[in-house]
């Protein structure tokens, strides 16, 4: 399934798209908050291309592959999933030369118009680091607010804080589910 946007092509992952996934996250730059998170083997891009297929199967959503039309080169990738079986996870990452063109905002606005008529009874997260600011700006552009700000359970950097965005209030259960 292929769905369009203003700007971007916006596809279903498959494994043949490990190598562009690994070229996005094997790179540095796209994880200067995260650096521990960074992809070192192709075999990790095709573990999470794998849990993506997975989610699409589970949620009838999950993470798309992103192009610009016209284009065979993976610039991106975002999207939504259920995560925890709490909540919608709304995510984002884009290769370094395409940042800052608005693109994360555009798939992060799809992926809720897509969301919506599938599970509407949960909430819609976008949890990162106080640190990653053009992230906290995406998740506050589609609409999402600060509803936590703590420790980051399991970050190797004991100092990282947690940011928790949603689009709604959320009870206790759903905030812990968020926090693991």
């Amino acid at each position: 399934m292929t769905l369009s946007t203003k700007r971007l092509s916006l596809e279903r992952p498959v494994a043949s798209d490990a190598d562009g996934i690994y070229a996005i996250c094997s790179d540095a730059r796209v994880w200067g908050h995260f650096p521990s998170l960074r992809h070192t083997s192709i075999e990790q891009s095709r573990a999470q291309l794998e849990r993506w297929v997975t989610a699409w199967e589970r949620d009838g959503l999950g993470m798309w592959i992103v192009r610009e039309p016209g284009s065979l080169r993976i610039i991106g990738y975002g999207g939504a999933s259920v995560a925890r079986g709490a909540f919608w996870n709304i995510g984002y990452r884009f290769a370094p030369d395409r940042h800052g063109r608005g693109y994360a905002t555009e798939v992060a606005l799809e992926a809720l118009r897509q969301l919506r008529g599938l599970r509407p009874d949960l909430p819609v997260v976008a949890y990162l680091l106080e640190h990653n600011l053009a992230s906290a700006r995406v998740a506050e552009k589609i609409g999402l607010e600060l509803q936590h700000r703590g420790p980051d359970a399991g970050n190797p950097d004991p100092n990282a804080v947690r940011l928790v965005y949603a689009d709604r209030l959320l009870n206790a259960a759903q905030l812990a589910k968020t926090t693991l």
